[in-house]
């Protein structure tokens, strides 16, 4: 008996197939098989699949819809988009060679955000039941990351930013490997995608700073590291080898990178080499800058600068960036000529010199013009000042109190001076 019901409106369904497809039965379709439930998730401005199969048969009758738009539909042989929804014009097709196999796939071609939610699919034919299936759909953004510091000083803030993201990214910030959490996160537009900046103010120097964004849906982890080198101080026509070395967190062997070299002085930057991993296409700018092919491969892109110049000093910038990483390392170089040194340490000798001959005339003075207030009988007991205040006589200042001694006999004062002034003042 049950049977002969489900025959009955199996041949009740079939006229509506082959002449009405233009008024497809969709509640029919609803009630007749109940949906399954698939989930996809695409990204922004890329291409998404949504699965949906029937068993094969002639007279092919698909429609996609969305709540009570149409997204495509499917009859006739042929694509039937009339009653189409006008934000999907252009972007929606079927795999038209593998229908009459039971493939009912929609291809959604430059994906935005506001596709998400929830398509049906009703699809059947004359010889077999028709089938509803449900596919949702999700949409994340995750374009465009990157790494700036405004300058390499004490306190500069080290801003970590997405142009597109959605949802709402998790940021964490690192410094030498713990985490923490001084930082801005400032949220740009009101609606998704989201531009997202987070500023951490650094406190350099030598240390490393990592920033980590995580988009939950699309399960995306973007990371950004900046580390800052040893401070190198050369001369003029030396060499000197500049290191960038990837850690064993960073992995890169399954993925394309690219790596540059620059240079940045005065608010001005200068590239001097690039590699490309795509096709190990290596790119020299800079005549004395060199790197060996062969450390490449071992992921280490140290290089050489030769025949260093004063006008080569700044900040040198290594820079490997692929889709989940880019990282930063700086060395700060000051390159000075020889001469340049040797004027300056004969500088520091000439006022060296010139402070102590200062510091012994004003000695000598301040002695004679003492010496001259006392009579000659009263420089021994200057003396013995010297001594029991704790006070060194150097050679020349005994020269001098022996000369006084013997220059000073037409003077005359009162021995009481030296003994009140003088001795107090040396105790």
């Amino acid at each position: 008996m049950k049977s002969e019901v489900v025959l009955s409106f199996f041949f009740i369904l079939i006229p509506s197939l082959s002449g009405l497809q233009n008024t497809f039965p969709i509640n029919l379709f609803s009630s007749l098989i109940s949906a399954n439930e698939e989930k996809v998730i695409g990204k922004l401005n890329e291409d998404r699949i949504l699965p949906c199969s029937f068993k094969s048969g002639p007279e092919v009758v698909i429609h996609w819809k969305i709540q009570d738009s149409y997204v495509h539909s499917y009859y006739k042989d042929t694509d039937q988009l009339e009653r189409q929804d006008t934000r999907y014009a252009n972007r929606t097709s079927l795999f038209h060679r593998d229908i009459h196999n039971g493939n009912a796939s929609l291809s959604l071609r430059r994906l935005n955000l506001q596709d998400e939610g929830i398509y049906i699919c009703y699809a059947g034919t004359t010889s077999s039941l028709p089938v509803s299936q449900k596919v949702v759909l999700k949409v994340g953004a995750f374009h465009m990351p990157m790494m700036k510091l405004e300058t390499s000083s004490m306190h500069s803030p080290l801003t970590c930013s997405m142009l597109e993201v959605a949802p709402r990214p998790n940021i964490t910030w690192q410094e030498d490997n713990k985490i923490i959490s001084e930082n801005v996160v400032e949220e740009i537009g009101p609606l998704p995608p989201f531009h997202i900046k987070s500023t951490l103010i650094t406190t350099f120097p030598n240390k490393s700073y990592e920033c980590i964004i995580e988009n939950s849906l699309l399960k995306e982890t973007w990371t950004g590291r900046w580390t800052m080198k040893d401070h190198l101080r050369k001369e003029k026509s030396e060499d000197i080898s500049l290191s960038c070395q990837l850690d064993n967190n960073f992995i890169l062997p399954n993925q394309d990178f690219s790596v540059t070299w620059s240079r940045r002085k005065s608010g001005t930057s200068s590239v001097l080499a690039y590699f490309f991993s795509s096709s190990q296409n290596t790119i020299i700018s800079e005549s004395r800058f060199s790197w060996k092919k062969e450390l490449v491969n071992q992921s280490d892109f140290s290089s050489t600068l030769t025949n260093l110049d004063p006008s080569d000093s700044g900040e040198y910038v290594c820079n490997i960036s692929s889709r989940k990483y880019t990282l930063f390392m700086v060395h700060t170089l000051d390159v000075v000529s020889s001469q340049g040194i040797q004027r300056i340490d004969s500088r520091v000798i000439h006022v060296l010199i010139l402070l102590l001959a200062v510091v012994m005339v004003f000695t000598v003075a301040f002695m004679a013009f003492m010496a001259l207030k006392m009579p000659r009988h009263h420089l021994p007991l200057m003396r013995r000042c010297y001594k029991t205040s704790g006070l060194q006589i150097d050679r020349v200042q005994s020269h001098i109190l022996v000369y006084l001694e013997k220059a000073h006999s037409k003077f005359q004062t009162d021995p009481f001076i030296l003994s009140k002034s003088y001795c107090s003042m040396g105790s």
